[in-house]
């Protein structure tokens, strides 16, 4: 039996793609807990995502994405906390208040779960190619006990030509999907 060795191209290509694997993993972090068996067709409410950049608004641009990207992925209501919980706060006071006051409205909606985060990092890095960077963490929550039922952080970065908010919904896509892969 004739045995075939790679050719000098082959195995440069191979390299190759071996790199350019290992380049793009390095670009994304994301650490979640196991998905929770979720209620399929369960009302959901988006709370106030917390600041913690240096960006303003910041939490509210997530939090918005959160909301498209949740309404697209899950069968259930999903609303908004009113406005009067909305308001983003200097230096990110008052963040512990408006997500009690926001999951007390919900509680009094009769809704089931809520999607709360906070944002770490909102900002094009400084340099020559400025990329785009984006951390965030996001949380589920039982609406009546406020418990934590399943949570996860991710950090992603991307190329010089690419939007904010394309990393962004990327990251909080792959998150969303993580957390929600339980009520499927």
């Amino acid at each position: 039996m004739l045995h075939r060795h790679p050719s000098i191209a082959q195995r440069m290509r191979l390299l190759l793609a071996a790199g350019a694997v290992a380049l793009l993993s390095a670009c994304s972090t994301v650490d979640q807990g196991r998905a929770p068996q979720l209620e399929r067709q369960a009302g959901w409410v988006v709370l106030p995502f917390a600041n913690h950049t240096e960006t303003p608004l910041a939490g509210q641009r997530a939090e918005a994405i959160a909301q498209a990207l949740l309404s697209a992925q899950n069968p259930g209501q999903v609303r908004r906390a009113p406005p009067s919980t909305q308001e983003e706060s200097l230096f990110g006071a008052g963040d512990g208040q408006r997500t009690q006051d926001a999951l007390a409205w919900a509680r009094e909606q009769k809704l089931r779960y809520a999607l709360a985060g906070s944002v770490e990092e909102w900002r094009y890095k400084v340099g020559v190619d400025g990329e785009p960077a984006a951390g965030v963490t996001l949380q589920i929550l039982d609406v009546s006990t406020g418990e934590a039922l399943w949570s996860g952080a991710g950090a992603q970065s991307g190329w010089s030509r690419e939007a904010l908010s394309a990393v962004a919904q990327k990251l909080i896509r792959k998150l969303l999907q993580a957390g929600l892969a339980g009520s499927r």
